[in-house]
């Protein structure tokens, strides 16, 4: 009895101080109102580059990419839009990309609540291509921003993603 005692509490002890090791990526969510008025807010969680090759050891070039960790990236625009010149209506969307060293692909799908490893090129609303550029200056964690410009960015180590909400 108190060897069964003993392997609970130590299965136990051990389960729970994986568990507190491995704590996801922080959650991050930024928001901004466009001076054209529309209120776009972005919530993900927050991979950190840890030394890795972006391309390569993270954020495979050529395949699709849940743009954050943890749960998947979604972004919410509160009026009828155009990204990069292509309309997207107002609502709720999963963002997800393809990375590429000459050319990301940026996805709205209809999917914004579900895991990051959801995804299906079937509820995929708009694509866009953009080109990355090189940030000015290196960011240990994926982070957003947005201009009153309606400007998005994701920087990320030594890589600056933009595309234009308007």
């Amino acid at each position: 009895m108190k060897k069964a005692i003993f392997l609970l509490l130590t299965t136990g002890l051990f389960s729970a101080f994986t568990a507190c090791a491995q704590r996801p990526s922080p959650q991050a969510k930024v928001s901004e109102t466009t001076s054209a008025g529309v209120k776009i807010t972005i919530d993900y969680s927050q991979p950190a580059v840890k030394g890795r090759t972006i391309g390569k050891d993270i954020a495979p070039y050529g395949k699709v990419w849940r743009t954050g960790a943890n749960e998947a990236t979604w972004m919410e625009v509160s009026k009828d839009v155009k990204v990069e010149g292509k309309a997207l209506k107002a609502g709720k969307y999963g963002i997800w990309t393809i990375p590429g060293e000459k050319e990301w692909t940026i996805i709205f799908n209809s999917k914004s609540n579900v895991s990051g490893t959801a995804y299906s090129e079937a509820d995929d609303v708009l694509r866009v291509k953009v080109k990355p550029g090189k940030s000015a200056s290196f960011t240990e964690r994926l982070t957003f921003t947005i201009a009153k410009t309606g400007l998005v960015s994701l920087a990320w180590g030594d890589h600056q993603v933009n595309f234009n909400v308007k």
